[in-house]
């Protein structure tokens, strides 16, 4: 199984996961931060991240999915949505996107209140 790992400015968590499982669904069953309004079915691009390690291992790029990238924030060419990326065999290292981030403190309000009382939300650029 290919271990996955999530990076943002809040935090870094792990896990192995099996091939075929999507980032989204990777992300969810670590705990990573990864924020996805609609609900991972492609309609938006609020689980945007970036592929630091692993890019070539990973499921093709539909034309559904680079369409909907095109309105993301920030695309570079190692972008991806999560929800739509299959795990390969290699081990994948993954940066969480703003833009991602944000989304998920408005889907976790609770969470982004936490954060917010301890000074670590919003980010400091």
């Amino acid at each position: 199984m290919p271990k996955v790992t999530f990076k943002s400015p809040l935090a870094e968590v792990s896990a192995d996961v099996p091939t075929g499982t999507t980032l989204l669904d990777a992300a969810e069953h670590c705990g990573a931060q990864v924020g996805h309004s609609c609900g991972g079915v492609c309609a938006c691009s609020t689980c945007h991240i970036w592929v630091r390690k692993g890019l070539d291992s990973l499921s093709e790029q539909t034309d559904a999915e680079a369409d909907r990238l095109d309105m993301g924030f920030d695309v570079r060419p190692y972008s991806r949505l999560s929800c739509q990326t299959e795990l390969g065999t290699e081990d994948i290292q993954v940066e969480i996107t703003e833009e991602s981030l944000t989304a998920f403190m408005d889907e976790n309000p609770g969470l982004r209140r936490a954060l917010e009382a301890e000074g670590k939300w919003p980010l400091k650029k």
